[in-house]
């Protein structure tokens, strides 16, 4: 088997591939950009909120009630 024949369909399914994984990124999201996608990891924490007379141990282990 000639090796061009076969580096060029290997390429194409490549290329296939990658423009099928594109126009579906930009489907989902159509309206975002780089400064918004970079924020996205911290999107999803909230402030944990504790009780006033619970602290915590230095280990994290449990909380300590200190009253």
């Amino acid at each position: 088997m000639s090796v061009i024949p076969l580096t060029l369909s290997i390429s194409l399914c490549l290329v296939f591939t990658f423009v099928v994984f594109f126009l579906r990124e930009q489907a989902r999201r159509p309206f975002s950009s780089a400064e918004r996608e970079s924020l996205l990891p911290l999107a999803d924490e909230t402030p944990r909120l504790e009780s006033p007379g619970v602290r915590r141990r230095p280990d994290r282990s449990g909380p300590l009630n200190t009253g």
